[in-house]
């Protein structure tokens, strides 16, 4: 569909050209199906961090795959994430600061303890030492095959993949614990809060859990 919709683009300049007389994109309207943003709880965040993983390649995964968890990074963005990157905040805490190579929006976000626990492991690390990047970070289709190893050992179903780790921080690690949309959207760099709204239902849930704890705080 995003094909489609570019290449309507195209369409339109030939007509207002001269070189299309009539637009064969007339009848045709583009049918995007919304789908469920897998992502994982905090359970299953546990289950893959206490894991034993006696192959270093997969613990390597599992380790930038965590901190984007804790971080909301896209892909690409961790694996050009560089020591610059990582500032002072005015609240005299770790912040990544960082725009974003998609969209080009900045991003500034707060280092949780377990994603500067994950950083100081990599300190020394051979890989990151000789590239100058914080983390030793795989070709996209090496951690999402690694990633579906991970899955099996920790007996997790979900088809995980490398972009449930940003789903997962926009869910279980921000808005379940009470960070407001806005504040979310700006942390993804998203260039529109309608694209975080995609987790409106994520907003609901953690209606019914204190909702549910109110009950019980009543009774």
């Amino acid at each position: 569909m995003k094909y489609l919709k570019n290449f309507g683009k195209i369409i339109r300049i030939c007509l207002s050209s001269g070189l299309l007389a009539t637009d064969p994109f007339q009848n045709y309207k583009n049918k995007i199906k919304k789908v469920d943003r897998v992502y994982l709880n905090e359970e299953e965040i546990n289950q893959i961090a206490n894991k034993p993983l006696t192959s270093g390649r997969l613990a390597q995964v599992r380790d930038v795959f965590l901190f984007c968890c804790y971080t909301g990074l896209a892909y690409v963005d961790v694996k050009n994430l560089k020591r610059g990157d990582i500032v002072t905040g005015i609240d005299g805490e770790k912040w990544i600061s960082i725009k974003r190579q998609k969209t080009n929006v900045p991003s500034r976000i707060p280092l949780l303890p377990a994603a500067s626990t994950i950083l100081n492991q990599y300190q020394n690390n051979r890989i990151c030492l000789n590239t100058g990047m914080l983390l030793p970070v795989s070709s996209n289709q090496k951690m999402n095959s690694y990633l579906k190893e991970i899955a099996d050992f920790c007996g997790i179903q979900k088809q995980i993949t490398f972009h449930i780790a940003r789903h997962t921080f926009a869910t279980t690690v921000t808005l379940l614990n009470g960070i407001p949309i806005e504040s979310v959207s700006k942390m993804l760099g998203h260039t529109n809060i309608q694209t975080t709204q995609h987790y409106a239902k994520i907003l609901i849930l953690k209606l019914v859990l204190t909702w549910q704890r109110l009950k019980v705080s009543m009774q």
